[in-house]
């Protein structure tokens, strides 16, 4: 199949001033074609929850949060070449992918939609008040009876290991019954939420640690329903796309799941549309096969079949045809990764 002429875009560089720095500019010169992201989410709740069923008690507390459905859905198995891909299509400037059969984005409506996350109560405080990480470990230990020691603390910051609040959940989890305490209920509850926020809706690039900052939220656990937590969760992951989308990034993280389940959304859609408008049965057969891969893939992951699937680049020498086109006016182009 031949193809068309093409070439990168944009044809106004007004807007998109990104470009120049963007990942796809260095696709476009051969570059990253061997490099997909690494997706940074740690399974250590997920590792847990296999081996360790809630309570009844835990999962009427958790329905109450807002946060369940995630937690009963549970894990979902990445696919690195389909989000990096997606990341390629990504325009930070205008926050949204750009395929062939037009713009798209991720909404709020996908949030609550699939996860059940709220996106339409208070905006989450920003806690900047000065503490040092003495007062965040003391306020670790009174609102989740664990104090984080040694290894299990980042050296001279704030953020704890995950593996170590996984470790402490298992040791109180045969405590967990019907005469338990509500004190140590909500104290398990919140190591809970902490493992949920490091591990899949706020992970960051380091893979392992969850900042203790979350406790300011984890206080009231009555007050957790009461605010947009859909909303941050989106902001959290355009952050995250925005960046892993400028120069030669190496990592992603943010909810993973979601991005993953509107890009086979997003690939299912194309190859439909492919088939209903191609006018060559060259394309409407490869439509299909792309619909059909994207439903394939979709309940692999769900099933947590490991997905084997790898980006295909064409060559530069491929693709570069049609006119010359000015590259765009990027603000860091030549510089290293950051």
């Amino acid at each position: 199949m031949d193809i068309p002429p093409a070439h990168p875009g944009p044809a106004e560089d007004q807007l998109l001033v990104l470009q120049g720095d963007h990942r796809s500019s260095f696709v476009w010169e051969g570059q990253l074609s061997d490099e997909p992201l690494r997706a940074r989410r740690p399974d250590d709740l997920w590792e847990f929850m296999a081996q360790h069923p809630f309570h009844a008690r835990i999962v009427a507390r958790l329905q109450a949060t807002g946060f369940y459905t995630i937690f009963r859905i549970g894990r979902m198995q990445l696919d690195w070449s389909l989000i990096t891909a997606l990341v390629e299509r990504w325009i930070p400037e205008t926050h949204t992918f750009y395929l062939p059969t037009g713009e798209a984005t991720i909404t709020l409506e996908d949030v609550q939609v699939l996860y059940g996350l709220r996106i339409d109560g208070r905006a989450l405080p920003q806690y900047i008040r000065s503490m040092t990480r003495g007062q965040y470990l003391d306020m670790m230990g009174q609102f989740t009876g664990y104090r984080p020691q040694g290894d299990d603390v980042q050296r001279g910051g704030i953020r704890v290991a995950l593996s170590g609040i996984r470790d402490h959940m298992a040791f109180l989890h045969p405590d967990i019954t019907g005469e338990t305490e509500d004190l140590h209920i909500e104290r398990y509850m919140r190591l809970a939420l902490l493992l949920l926020f490091g591990c899949v809706l706020f992970p960051n690039t380091s893979g392992s640690l969850v900042s203790m900052r979350f406790l300011h939220h984890l206080q009231q656990l009555d007050d957790l329903p009461l605010y947009s937590w859909g909303a941050s969760v989106l902001a959290y992951l355009y952050r995250s796309m925005c960046r892993a989308s400028i120069l030669c990034a190496v990592d992603i993280c943010g909810f993973l799941p979601l991005l993953q389940a509107i890009g086979h959304h997003l690939v299912y859609q194309l190859g439909q549309e492919m088939q209903q408008h191609a006018d060559s049965s060259a394309l409407v057969e490869y439509g299909r096969r792309v619909a059909d891969l994207a439903r394939r893939t979709l309940f692999q992951a769900r099933d947590g079949t490991r997905l084997d699937n790898e980006a295909q680049y064409a060559m530069p020498e491929d693709y570069h045809r049609g006119r010359a086109f000015p590259r765009g006016r990027g603000r860091a182009r030549g510089r290293g990764a950051p």
